[in-house]
């Protein structure tokens, strides 16, 4: 038996975990899912009132058609990490922690439910936004399956980096350090609201050394098959981010990093 075999096996608890994490946000969706949309919609009507018309996006592209892809990715990668984060730090807070390691779940097991969940809410929230912006625009995805490609690695790569920030965090003070320090620049530095050639050179340069600025890219590539640097870069930076967040996860959750103390 391969380890892989050793580690996830049939009948395993693998399944009822990632049942409890689905439901666990689906239960209260609308708070987790119809909020981030409401949220997504405000940020749609004021800087359409404000910058449409004055900001100029590829050429003839509107700038609410060229906005709505970055909100999307954005509240996608947002919910992503707060859907594992939360759970964890709730259980640890709660005491009920304990129901989750007493039962033989590998660290395999664990990670596995926890991003797929979180996975399946930042979906969920990017569905629920786009079904909003056919209200007021046609937006149909020209390359649909790298839309996908970028919607799902950019969910994974966050719902880890909300693993580790779980896993890290004793208190919801110590887990806003993740939110306000590191998710919420990155996000609003990624070219969600502007294309990155309307910076300065300078800042152009620092731009394209955040990672979160790739996912938005080629997922807006998706949408209208036009991005600021090729596809097959961002795949190549996303993808790659998407397996290191990967491997920490798995790292501390494979030696019980605060888990078991």
């Amino acid at each position: 038996m391969n380890p892989l075999q050793q580690n996830i096996k049939f009948g395993s608890g693998f399944p009822t975990l990632l049942r409890k994490e689905l439901l666990r946000f689906w239960k209260v969706s609308l708070q987790t899912v119809a909020a981030p949309v409401m949220t997504a919609l405000l940020y749609l009507l004021v800087f359409a009132q404000v910058l449409e018309g004055r900001v100029q996006v590829y050429g003839t592209l509107s700038y609410v058609a060229f906005l709505m892809p970055g909100l999307m990715m954005m509240s996608m990668m947002q919910n992503a990490f707060a859907n594992p984060s939360s759970s964890l730090i709730q259980s640890r807070i709660t005491g009920n922690l304990v129901f989750v390691l007493l039962p033989p779940l590998s660290y395999l097991e664990i990670f596995g439910a926890y991003m797929l969940a979180g996975i399946v809410r930042g979906l969920c929230v990017g569905v629920g936004i786009w079904v909003v912006a056919l209200l007021f625009m046609p937006l149909t995805p020209v390359q649909p399956l790298w839309m996908l490609l970028f919607a799902v690695m950019a969910c994974g790569v966050f719902s880890s980096l909300g693993l580790v920030a779980g896993l890290w965090s004793e208190k919801f003070d110590q887990l806003a350090l993740f939110q306000n320090f590191l998710i919420m620049p990155a996000t609003f530095l990624s070219g969600v609201f502007y294309s990155i050639h309307s910076l300065p050179s300078f800042w152009q340069a620092v731009s394209h050394w955040n990672p979160v600025f790739y996912m938005i890219d080629g997922f807006r590539y998706g949408f209208f098959g036009i991005s600021d640097v090729s596809v097959w870069h961002s795949f190549s930076v996303v993808f790659c981010f998407f397996i290191l967040t990967s491997l920490l996860a798995l790292k501390l959750l494979a030696s019980g990093y605060k888990l078991r103390t």
